[in-house]
This record gives structure tokens, C-alpha cells and sequence, in this order.
């Protein structure tokens, strides 16, 4: 078992982490629209990979609060911001994110320019006997119900809210989230080559509808990961490049 992921500009440990630092968090961290100022939010954190991927993109002037409600992921998150070049701008917060709006560890009226989040996504799948693994990978201890309802009470009125779903999962996400007021900004559908079928879905969600938003996730555009002959496409080299190693 690897004991963490090497990016370009710092290291991310993940040995006590339930979930590694994936595909899905590098397609999410990188694919995001970040803002030029104001605070950002990651909900369920985990290793700090997104927090520590979107602090690179972004000014020195740009904060994040990083939320997880694992104890041991919280503090490894916590190590690898710590030894990464962005310490003092990510604040990672052991914490349920359902209590964190209401909790002093929010300070008084913040709102957030961005939510990004690589949620957990199997609601009747066979658990895992590890209860760490299963917290992080079941909608049990965060619904997508309240996921949107924890959205909406901390995002600006004119924020994003950005995550990576499995292409069923997203669906149902969006349904869920069409009924509760959100419109879709953009959408990209990911699949591991040509030959095979759609299996993640980028969203990027807000409360305000814009001119230039699309009206369902059939419109999203698509991502291939690698080529017919199995070598990494140029868009995903070009989406990662300022990240992977091999890049």
C-alpha cells in the first residue's frame, strides 16, 4: 500500500486516510473553476489533497477551510498542510460538516466563493467491515440531501459548488439538487478511453442561473482519459500537468 501521492509542488501522506488520493480527487482538484479572492470550503477533506491542489491555483490572498469529521484523517491532513508551501492559508477543522455551520469553529457569517467536494456516493452497497472506510465511502453520515442543504446555507450568493459523482450517483444528485434550487453551470462526463463507457461525472452547481449555464447533464462535455492505445489523452496530460509528476 502506498503511504502517500507525490503532485509537483508537495507531497500528500494518505497511509491514515480510509480513501487515497484517487483519480476522482486529482480529476476534481484540477477541473475546478477557482475564484481570484475569498474563502473556500472542502467538505470531508480527507488528506487535504483538493485544499492543497486548489491552494496552487489560486492567489495568496485566497483562504480555505478544510472540514473533516474523521479523527485520523483530520490529522493527517492537518501534517500534510503543514509541510506544504501553503500552511498558513488552510485551516483543516476536525469536524462533522452537518454541525460546522452552527459550531465556533465557523466564523460569525462566513460565506464561501467555492464548495468543492468528493463526496461519499454508495447509499445501499454492501459495506465495508472497516468502519473508516465505510463512513467515507456511505451516504449514511452525509446524504446528499444535507450535503445540498449544508451548500446552500454557506455558499455566496453568487459561489460555485464543485464535486465529482459516479455517472448513477451524479444523476440522482442532480435530481435531488434541481428540486432544491440549483442550476448547473458546467458539467464534464470522464471516461477511461472511447471504448468504454461514461463513469464520473464533474459538476459545478450554483443557487443563480446564468445565460451560459446548461440545462441538463446530457449536455456535459467529455473527458477521455487515456488514448486508443492506452497512452494518456492530451486533455487529461493538459488538465494535470501542473500536478503529476510524469506530466
Amino acid at each position: 500500500m502506498s503511504a502517500g501521492f507525490r503532485c509537483k509542488q508537495f507531497y500528500v501522506a494518505h497511509d491514515a486516510c480510509a480513501m487515497k488520493v484517487s483519480t476522482d480527487a486529482l480529476l476534481l482538484g484540477a477541473w475546478t473553476q477557482v475564484p481570484t479572492d475569498g474563502y473556500l470550503l472542502d467538505i470531508g477533506c480527507g488528506s487535504g489533497i483538493l485544499s492543497l491542489m486548489l491552494a496552487q491555483r489560486t492567489a495568496a490572498s485566497v483562504l480555505l477551510d478544510a472540514v473533516e469529521l474523521d479523527s485520523a484523517a483530520a490529522t493527517q491532513a492537518a501534517d500534510n498542510v503543514r509541510q506544504s508551501p501553503w500552511p498558513d492559508r488552510i485551516r483543516v477543522i476536525k469536524r462533522d460538516i452537518l454541525t460546522y455551520p452552527d459550531s465556533c469553529d465557523h466564523p460569525h457569517q462566513r460565506r464561501y466563493r467555492l464548495i468543492i467536494s468528493n463526496p461519499p456516493y454508495f447509499a445501499d452497497a454492501l459495506k465495508s467491515k472497516d468502519e473508516q472506510r465505510a463512513k467515507a465511502r456511505h451516504t449514511d453520515s452525509l446524504s446528499f440531501a444535507d450535503l445540498l442543504a449544508t451548500a446552500t446555507s454557506l455558499l455566496c450568493e453568487d459561489g460555485l459548488f464543485s464535486l465529482i459523482l459516479p455517472t448513477d450517483a451524479a444523476v440522482q444528485f442532480w435530481m435531488l439538487a434541481q428540486q432544491s434550487g440549483w442550476w448547473l453551470q458546467r458539467a464534464t462526463a470522464v471516461a477511461s478511453s472511447a471504448e468504454k463507457p461514461v463513469s464520473r461525472l464533474l459538476m459545478t452547481l450554483c443557487r443563480q442561473q446564468g445565460s451560459a449555464f446548461i440545462a441538463s447533464l446530457a449536455e456535459a462535455e467529455l473527458l477521455l482519459i487515456h488514448q486508443a492505445d492506452g497512452a494518456y489523452s492530451a486533455d487529461y496530460r493538459r488538465l494535470l500537468r501542473d500536478f503529476y509528476l510524469k506530466f
